[in-house]
């Protein structure tokens, strides 16, 4: 077999690090790995499965020689250097939303739509974490009965705000329990005017409200993804919050499809699902919840019932590691599925 240049971009990030991980885990074939990162990460030593890795710093000519890069590093970094490794001949797997909409960059989720993959011209996008959740989940149902419209609310950990997200859960749950006022410093947005505490809240913002039509940029991503991702003008209603929750998104969704449902069916193409972990118990209270399936890089579905007034309306309760199946993971999965497809 052959074996790959990989280069992994934002390699100290929560991301790049889980993505180092897969690499190894689902033994993406690599011949060697670089790690890269801004300059004040350059000179870090990485240990991993007995290996001793170097940062080095992300330049315009870190790519010559790549065969493989797995970037998570921020839109801007992806807009700005992965020109240059197109350039120099390597194919590029981005997990950050910069060309996620681009009509001519692939946007993949391998069990979904790896057709897609051939499209590609050296830059495939990873969706966003709530997005391939949600998509990997209803693709098989799609497929039976032809999803027309997806009413979502997501629950999302506070890891998807990075380091920082979880830092302030941890403070200020333990400000509240020495009865101190919380300090609110990144969440919802860092980059908002205001601030909200996480501990023991949820907050109704994930990312920065459109104000032309009242969601947020993190509900217009599971909308317009989810479009492009199932190739068809599926109707997509989105509610995205955050919880107190360290890792693991968890996802209430609702469909309607043209087809009446058969609920035996659907049980038995939730069970057939690449990728898709079947855990609905009621009788034993089995229903999946995110501190259950932290590393995992399944997505786990419960609660799934019929509407009690509509012959074509489902509802479903999705769980998945957000850092795993809703990034890293997926991205690697997207090189492995590229191999196995000769293309890569």
């Amino acid at each position: 077999m052959k074996k790959y240049k990989v280069a992994i971009v934002g390699a100290t990030g929560a991301v790049g690090r889980e993505m180092l991980r897969c690499v190894f885990q689902f033994n993406f074939p690599f011949e060697s790995i670089k790690l890269l990162a801004s300059a004040r990460s350059a000179g870090k030593e990485v240990e991993f499965e007995g290996h001793t890795f170097v940062v080095e710093e992300l330049t315009e000519n870190s790519f010559e020689g790549i065969d493989v890069a797995f970037w998570s590093a921020g839109g801007s970094i992806s807009e700005k250097y992965m020109p240059y490794a197109v350039k120099a001949g390597c194919v590029n797997i981005d997990n950050t939303s910069h060309f996620r909409m681009d009509p001519d960059v692939p946007l993949v989720v391998p069990e979904v739509n790896a057709y897609a993959l051939k499209d590609h011209h050296g830059i495939i996008a990873n969706p966003n974490c709530t997005t391939i959740i949600m998509a990997s989940a209803l693709n098989r149902i799609n497929e039976e009965f032809d999803i027309e419209r997806i009413i979502v609310s997501t629950y999302q950990a506070v890891s998807g705000a990075g380091v920082a997200g979880m830092e302030e859960l941890y403070r200020q749950s333990q400000e509240i329990l020495d009865g101190k006022d919380p300090v609110a410093k990144t969440l919802p947005c860092a980059s908002d005017k205001k601030h909200f505490p996480i501990a023991f809240n949820c907050i109704p913002q994930v990312d920065k409200f459109d104000l032309d039509n009242s969601f947020t940029k993190e509900e217009m991503k599971m909308v317009n993804e989810t479009k492009k991702i199932f190739n068809k003008d599926i109707k997509v209603n989105a509610t995205c919050v955050r919880v107190p929750v360290l890792r693991g998104h968890s996802e209430s969704v609702y469909i309607e499809t043209k087809k009446p449902i058969d609920i035996n069916r659907v049980f038995e193409l939730l069970s057939d699902s690449h990728g898709v972990h079947l855990y609905d118990d009621i009788e034993n209270q089995v229903y999946p919840m995110a501190t259950e399936f932290i590393g995992d890089e399944m997505v786990h579905v419960g609660r799934v019932r019929k509407d009690l007034d509509n012959e074509n309306a489902l509802s479903l309760w999705v769980v998945s590691d957000q850092l795993m199946k809703g990034a890293a993971y997926n991205s690697v999965d997207i090189g492995n599925k590229m191999i196995e497809l000769g293309l890569l």
